[in-house]
């Protein structure tokens, strides 16, 4: 049973919500670039050539990247670890990436350990000056990120998109073959909620943005859940949208990324985006951001969407201890797959936790469908990988079953939106479409865009019929 008497460990002294009443107002350059971007790319050929530069680019030189975090700057350590070094053996090339590396690691660092005093210390610092520290870490994270960059000459054909590993169908089995009988236990939300620190807060765009954590209550990740929580400025209890992102995205460690859901704050919905297992803030090292995730199936999935919905949990306890407006669920890509399963599953949940509304970007009814045989799968060379350690498709449907919603959503037909892309070969749309078809969400709120994944997306940058269509729909359910 849920620990009646909780309340959440606010460190934000009240003079962190000064600035509540003003918001800043979006500078024209920025809307036109995002109209721009959203025209430029918001159309199904960029979802060909968004699948090439992450099979070519985007995953080899992310794999290169990860080597150097254990490495700490040595280049015999580096080369040690390259996947072909006789293919690979630049001696000077890795020298001088390694050196661009750590400048910006630290630098980056440095920027973390000024932002965790600032937004999570004990003394409080002028908003201007949390401002500017803000704006800062995200900066200098982004710069760390780009030095992607530098591992270009170590780029050959023999580097794989993801550093695999695995798991035998027994290793599987020795954890996770109690939940074939009974999934209860692992998604349940835990007997006494973690403390919820909340951080400072600085203005955007239509708002304020803090920062919530606490330990997951999942036995298998047990590390740090920071999620960035976006409330819109002069709403009394405000409705709250607990929203995922997709697989290797890191919004809140990079510049410029898509925000698809970013009007929800100027319509007056609270936003709580938790950074999923494995990325941002909780990538382990060695790994780049979610790839944790991807390489150890089917382990990982299991643990990191499991995991999430205990997470998710704890942020409805939140938000309803925070606001006595409706909680719903959505994502993308990833996130969607997770507030689906997340939306099954709270059929277990007592009542005040459960969703009254779903906002599904990409998503499909079936997570084999994107497993076994989506797009990056391919790319990540999965199938073939757990085909070598045992598994065949009959071995992991069950295992892989877990994660699909076995009965309806716990939230009304009504009150699901639905926004798919009718070129999606990620969460293929096929499987997409049966489900809302099978959860007979209205015509209304299904949104078919002659679209693939990643256009999808940059389609709803301009194109904001279904956001629109979720803000009336949460604004009137009960």
């Amino acid at each position: 049973m849920l620990d009646p008497v909780f309340k959440p460990e606010l460190v934000t002294q009240p003079a962190a919500l000064e600035s509540a009443a003003a918001p800043l107002a979006a500078p024209l350059s920025a809307t036109l670039r995002r109209n721009a971007t959203s025209l430029l790319l918001g159309h199904p050929w960029f979802d060909d050539v968004g699948l090439r530069l992450l099979k070519r680019y985007f995953f080899p030189l992310s794999r290169l990247w990860a080597l150097a975090h254990p490495a700490d700057g040595s280049v015999q350590q580096y080369r040690a670890a390259l996947p072909s070094p006789s293919r690979l053996d630049n001696t000077t090339a890795i020298a001088q990436a390694l050196s661009r590396f750590e400048a910006r690691r630290a630098t980056s660092a440095a920027l973390d350990a000024a932002w965790e005093q600032v937004f999570f210390g004990p003394h409080d610092h002028p908003l201007s000056y949390r401002e500017a520290i803000e704006q800062g870490r995200i900066a200098h994270r982004h710069a760390f990120n780009a030095t992607r960059r530098h591992f270009w000459p170590l780029l050959d054909r023999d580097v794989p998109a993801v550093r695999l590993d695995i798991q035998t169908p027994d290793a599987t089995a020795a954890v996770f073959r109690p939940a074939l009988a009974d999934l209860k236990p692992f998604t349940y939300p835990p007997a006494r909620i973690p403390a919820v620190a909340v951080s400072r807060s600085v203005r955007t765009v239509g708002g304020i943005d803090t920062w919530v954590r606490f330990k997951s209550p999942s036995a298998r990740l047990g590390d740090t859940v920071t999620a960035r929580v976006s409330t819109p400025v002069g709403v009394l209890n405000p409705p709250t949208l607990i929203f995922g992102h997709g697989v290797c995205v890191e919004f809140d460690h990079w510049q410029g990324l898509v925000d698809e859901v970013g009007a929800l704050v100027k319509g007056g919905i609270r936003v709580i985006r938790p950074e999923a297992p494995w990325h941002g803030r909780r990538a382990t090292s060695g790994y780049f951001g979610g790839e944790r995730l991807i390489a150890t199936f089917p382990m990982g999935l299991l643990d990191a969407l499991t995991g999430a919905v205990q997470e998710w949990a704890v942020l409805a306890h939140w938000a309803r201890a925070t606001s006595s407006g409706v909680i719903a669920f959505g994502g993308t890509s990833l996130g969607a797959l997770t507030a689906q399963f997340a939306a099954d599953r709270a059929r277990d949940w007592q009542d005040d936790l459960k969703p009254k509304a779903l906002f599904l970007i990409t998503h499909c009814g079936h997570v084999s469908d994107a497993i076994q045989h989506g797009a990056l799968a391919r790319i990540w060379g999965g199938p073939e990988a757990a085909a070598a350690k045992g598994w065949t498709e009959d071995l992991a449907a069950p295992y892989l079953g877990l994660l699909d919603p076995v009965r309806r959503p716990v939230v009304k037909p009504s009150a699901i939106v639905s926004v798919l892309g009718r070129r999606d070969v990620v969460t293929p749309f096929a499987s997409g479409r049966a489900a809302i078809e099978d959860w007979c969400v209205p015509a209304e709120n299904a949104f078919l865009l002659d679209r693939g994944h990643f256009s999808v997306p940059m389609t709803l940058l301009r194109e904001t019929a279904p956001v629109r269509r979720f803000i009336e729909v949460l604004t009137n359910v009960r």
